[in-house]
């Protein structure tokens, strides 16, 4: 990570290390050294650590016996975790993410909500629920986080997904509309500090009715956000015959949702730099210019190695648009303030588990089945991104 000369690097603190159940009342002492470890050696070669707190690894036995993020009694639970990081590292964290993607509590119930499915019959009103207590938390994070290090940046993080008409009818432009504050309801909250009248609306109509107590509220209104991060991989389709809020997220598998006018990668997402100037300059309007932090963007694709090379010009190409993007969104007034490639080292691909759906900067020789020297072999696109940074994105060749 040095020689490639990046200055932050985004990872997560496992919450099973900290606290293994999730439960206790004291911190694990081995999981807490881990990151001392970790953040230590990042700092020694210049190198900011950008953490986020909590990254779909809810402790199990707090989904078993709890019940997950339906379970009040949660916000207790990370309000014990989030004391234990923030003491423990008041002095080599700065930057901190609550939840990753919060917003994907809509779409996937048990990955970020850690609600199983069949316990719910109104799994949807649950997800609400669950959400609401997420949202909760979240203000309690900052409110904890603020008075030990008031120095502290605290945001949170949706993933983001703007959306085009499928045609010029105007239902389908206002199908977009919908899905934008979709995808923003819980951001509204941690940025403004109350729910939308959209959501009022929403909640409403369905019979959804939140359990809530009297300081939920102004707890929410007195801590919020300092930065939004988020994640851009592609953009999709929308028409009016969509359920805006509660779809599976279809990443462009689908040929209704996907944009003839888009190249497509293999794994069937789009690729859309100038989507992400669109979305920068959409949450720069709809947020007043609150800081943006693009925390993951990248092309997951079926690298080659050859005579211990990868030439990975597509990789180079997607990252050289996207960060073209950033730059003219930049030059319109957002306030970007960070840009991490997902992954610039190799992880297995979340979406199909597998290892040839490749990103990052650096080849690891392992198979899907795990075989291979695990050595690591320089990609193309490392030395090329080595310049990117050298030049703080004016050098794109």
């Amino acid at each position: 990570m040095k020689e490639l000369g990046i200055n932050s690097f985004r990872t997560s603190i496992a919450w099973t290390r900290i606290f293994p159940s999730g439960d206790e009342l004291r911190p694990n002492e081995e999981g807490l050294q881990f990151y001392d470890d970790l953040f230590d050696e990042l700092l020694k070669n210049g190198i900011e650590p950008i953490i986020t707190i909590s990254h779909y690894e809810l402790p199990l036995k707090l989904v078993l016996e709890y019940g997950g993020w339906f379970n009040r009694k949660l916000i207790t639970f990370f309000e014990n975790f989030v004391q234990a990081i923030f003491e423990r590292y008041r002095d080599k964290v700065t930057y901190w993410i609550t939840f990753n993607q919060i917003n994907s509590g809509l779409t996937d119930a048990y990955l970020s909500l850690g609600l199983i499915k069949e316990e719910h019959p109104q799994i949807e009103k649950v997800k609400f629920q669950s959400l609401h207590h997420q949202l909760v938390a979240n203000a309690r994070a900052i409110e904890i986080g603020k008075a030990i290090n008031s120095a502290f940046q605290i945001g949170s993080m949706n993933y983001e997904m703007t959306a085009y008409p499928k045609t010029s009818r105007p239902e389908d432009f206002l199908a977009c509309l919908a899905n934008d504050d979709a995808q923003a309801y819980l951001s509204d909250v941690m940025v403004f500090g109350e729910y939308s009248t959209y959501m009022k609306r929403y909640f409403s109509e369905n019979n959804i009715q939140l359990e809530t107590q009297p300081e939920d509220f102004s707890l929410l209104k007195r801590n919020k956000i300092d930065f939004l991060a988020f994640s851009y991989y592609l953009t999709t389709v929308r028409s009016s015959e969509m359920r805006s809020l509660l779809d599976k997220i279809a990443w462009n598998m689908g040929e209704d949702t996907r944009n003839p006018y888009l190249k497509t990668s293999e794994w069937g997402w789009q690729i859309d730099p100038i989507g992400l100037r669109i979305v920068l300059r959409k949450l720069a309007v709809r947020y007043r210019n609150l800081p943006l932090f693009i925390a993951e963007n990248g092309l997951g694709y079926r690298d080659t190695l050859e005579n211990e090379c990868v030439q990975d010009d597509y990789r180079i190409a997607y990252h050289r648009e996207h960060i073209r993007q950033i730059g003219e969104a930049i030059l319109d007034g957002v306030p970007v303030m960070g840009y991490q490639p997902w992954s610039g080292l190799y992880i297995i691909s979340a979406s199909t588990s597998e290892m040839e759906k490749r990103y990052g900067f650096i080849y690891i020789d392992q198979d899907n089945l795990g075989y291979g020297s695990k050595r690591r072999v320089k990609k193309n696109s490392f030395f090329w991104y080595q310049k990117v940074i050298e030049s703080n994105g004016d050098n794109l060749e």
